[in-house]
């Protein structure tokens, strides 16, 4: 969804906002999961290994708007409340030029999805500077959250559900339910990656093309009202896909070759780094936490396969800054698990990452108190 405020922590909440958050859960992850596929020869060491970050930690960034308020600006513009963009299709790129014309209250309250996808660009190109894979990988995530956002026309407007004229609802009509009934019919082939030149008018161009899908969504749910005689029968949904899958799918597809020409040129832009992440690991030797969700602590289970293996176990918060290292040391064949404690922690995603010999693995958990 758009705007979230004054949010209250239960597990219900938290447990309904990951089931139904669709576009998150759907949208995001087919986006993200197509974009290494796209990577060009030179990034082939990145491909196996990131189509499964990238899809796994699609909805990272929706899931911060649960504690972090800061985070929810991220994700739309309503770039029509600006009289420069009305008047000229355009507005000021950079976020002191716009903070000094209109006020940085009028610039957050109207969302900074542009300028959160440059920093988060920079923040992946550093990483690879750094030769850290690891946390670059996190960053691409939510590069690639943002990247799709800037591709959902209804992220993009003060009309974002409709309100003018009263067709509210249909910003999750078309993101949530449509989306996820209709995703297997969402298909594009993967395009070779390009480096981008000027990236931050890259994603202001981008940001003004899918603009003009905003009337087609409304005239889209007008239209399929008109059929149904409502706005909640498949016959409207099913009417709703047939004004709105061809370009829905092109946004797809342009959203997931951009985000992979976003990574290709943080990558080029860094000075090609090579250095090979080590191996994913069989999924089946690294269990999920249970707990999941939890509050104070949790058990994680895993599996080690050979005799006085050297171990690693680790947790990351969101932003892949370590916050502890739970195991480190030769560990015996045969199954374990590890209790952490996370009393001392504030609410939020984190990552625990296995190593073991030349492989790895990361999986998700979330701490909500």
């Amino acid at each position: 969804m758009k705007k979230i405020h004054n949010i209250t922590f239960t597990f219900i909440a938290l447990s309904l906002w990951l089931i139904l958050s669709s576009w998150g859960s759907v949208g995001h992850r087919k986006i993200s999961q197509h974009a290494p596929a796209s990577f060009p020869s030179g990034m082939n060491f990145l491909r196996a290994s990131w189509t499964t970050i990238l899809a796994d930690n699609a909805s990272v960034a929706d899931d911060r708007k649960q504690w972090d308020y800061n985070e929810a600006p991220k994700h739309y513009i309503d770039i029509d409340n600006y009289n420069e963009f009305v008047l000229y299709g355009k507005i000021p790129m950079t976020l002191d030029s716009v903070s000094n014309i209109h006020g940085i209250a009028f610039v957050m309250e109207n969302g900074i999805l542009p300028w959160a996808t440059i920093t988060t660009f920079d923040s992946v190109k550093a990483c690879f500077q750094r030769n850290d894979f690891n946390k670059a990988s996190l960053f691409a995530a939510d590069l690639g959250h943002y990247v799709a956002d800037g591709h959902m026309p209804l992220h993009i407007t003060q009309n974002y559900d409709g309100q003018t004229p009263s067709q509210q609802g249909i910003h999750s009509r078309y993101e949530s339910h449509m989306i996820g009934t209709y995703n297997d019919n969402i298909i594009y082939s993967d395009d070779t990656a390009q480096l981008i030149d000027d990236v931050p008018g890259y994603i202001f161009t981008y940001l003004y093309h899918d603009y003009q899908y905003v009337d087609s969504v409304l005239l889209a749910d007008d239209y399929a009202q008109s059929v149904a005689g409502n706005h909640n029968s498949s016959a409207y949904y099913q009417a709703l896909w047939d004004r709105t899958g061809a370009f829905t799918t092109g946004l797809f597809k342009h959203a997931s070759w951009s985000l992979a020409s976003l990574i290709y040129t943080a990558w080029v832009q860094a000075g090609h780094p090579n250095s090979v992440p080590r191996l994913t690991m069989d999924p089946s030797i690294l269990g999920q936490n249970n707990p999941n969700p939890f509050q104070n602590s949790t058990s994680i289970p895993f599996d080690i396969k050979g005799n006085n293996e050297n171990v690693t176990l680790k947790v990351f918060d969101s932003g892949g800054k370590l916050v502890t290292t739970l195991l480190d040391g030769k560990m015996k064949k045969g199954k374990h698990q590890v209790n952490f404690d996370a009393s001392r922690y504030r609410s939020g995603i984190y990552f625990y990452t296995l190593q073991a010999e030349n492989a790895m693995m990361t999986r998700k958990m979330v701490l909500l108190k």
